[in-house]
């Protein structure tokens, strides 16, 4: 196993810890158990002297990422705890009593959650940055900024629900793209996930409340070839296993070229089901090489720079790894249905 996968995998199983730390005692555990002298990452660092010269520059940078993550994560995880006042209430409350009797029920993150967390891990391991966007914006940053201007026919394309106060609801994470570009200007790696709102006809894949999760790249010489690798490598990744996606045109205003790239129906095989429509192919991700006027909106040359952008359906993604045929589970509160997402 190379350094870079083992990498990932010490991270996957360090998230998958830290979920479980209920108090500042337990955060310190990791703390130790990771970054201490005998930490398994200080281990894999002792490992770069038998990495090949030429790969050790890469892989020490792995590394160092790794280190990185798992303290900013530690710190966080601490914080929080603290804001919360977790340990005071747990020190206040009735001492344990091993005999207690509990119903037995646990609880569950969503489906949502538990897909958005780990797309988030996988391109967080990729260089990304996670950012954070409000759900009410402003018509620049939802339409204008994106190469969408007042009476464009795109806009019909998504059912907005306006405010009183000339605000929307974000149909779309691309809202967050032009704050994003001032933000980290060239080069970025950023993904932004959220919920967005459209007034669509609710069926078996369609609500109008539901989550994605965009992303962009932005550097010299930026390609299709490397929006295709990153995608597929994400998707293998959260289904363990390669899938089978095509990419076919797409029109979106912010993008040129556009496309659509969908994914071959894990619920019904390809044989056609109501999830897919009976085409057996799902719309997973609308991507595209970002617009130059998209780029000068944000504060980069489009003549030194490139890019790509993709917006990922997380509830669609959700109902492929989980095989829910119908979206509308997501937002029921059954708990009989939900409640069997207790992880991944």
């Amino acid at each position: 196993m190379g350094m870079a996968d083992q990498a990932s995998a010490l991270q996957r199983e360090f998230v998958e810890q830290l979920l479980l730390a209920s108090d500042t005692d337990a955060v310190e555990s990791l703390r130790v158990e990771y970054l201490g002298k005998k930490g398994k990452v200080t281990a894999l660092m002792a490992d770069l002297r038998l990495v090949p010269p030429e790969e050790k520059k890469e892989a020490g940078t792995v590394v160092n990422n790794l280190k990185n993550t798992i303290q900013d994560r530690l710190k966080e995880k601490a914080e929080e705890l603290s804001a919360s006042g977790y340990d005071r209430l747990v020190e206040e409350s009735m001492p344990y009593e091993p005999s207690m009797l509990i119903s037995g029920e646990l609880g569950s993150f969503h489906p949502v959650t538990l897909v958005q967390r780990m797309c988030e891990e996988i391109f967080r391991s990729m260089g990304f940055t996670i950012e954070d966007y409000p759900e009410i914006v402003d018509d620049f940053h939802c339409f204008q900024a994106l190469n969408i201007p007042e009476f464009h026919p795109a806009r019909d394309m998504q059912d907005t629900y306006y405010l009183n106060n000339g605000q929307v609801l974000k149909t779309h994470t691309s809202a967050a793209q032009n704050s994003i570009m001032r933000k980290y200007g060239s080069p970025l790696r950023a993904v932004f996930p959220s919920r967005c709102f459209r007034n669509e006809a609710i069926d078996a894949s369609h609500e109008n409340t539901f989550f994605q999760m965009e992303g962009m790249m932005i550097d010299k010489d930026i390609s299709i070839s490397n929006l295709i690798y990153f995608m597929k490598t994400m998707l293998s990744e959260v289904f363990g296993r390669d899938v089978v996606v095509r990419l076919r045109p797409g029109f979106f205003p912010f993008v040129e070229p556009g496309f659509e790239l969908d994914i071959h129906c894990l619920i019904c095989g390809g044989t056609g089901c109501p999830s897919c429509k009976h085409s057996g192919w799902v719309e997973l991700c609308p991507c595209g090489m970002i617009h130059p006027k998209v780029l000068e909106y944000g504060g980069i040359d489009p003549e030194e720079n490139s890019g790509f952008a993709f917006g990922l359906g997380l509830t669609r993604l959700a109902m492929m790894k989980f095989g829910i045929r119908d979206i509308r589970v997501f937002n029921s509160c059954n708990l009989k249905a939900l409640s069997q997402f207790v992880s991944i």
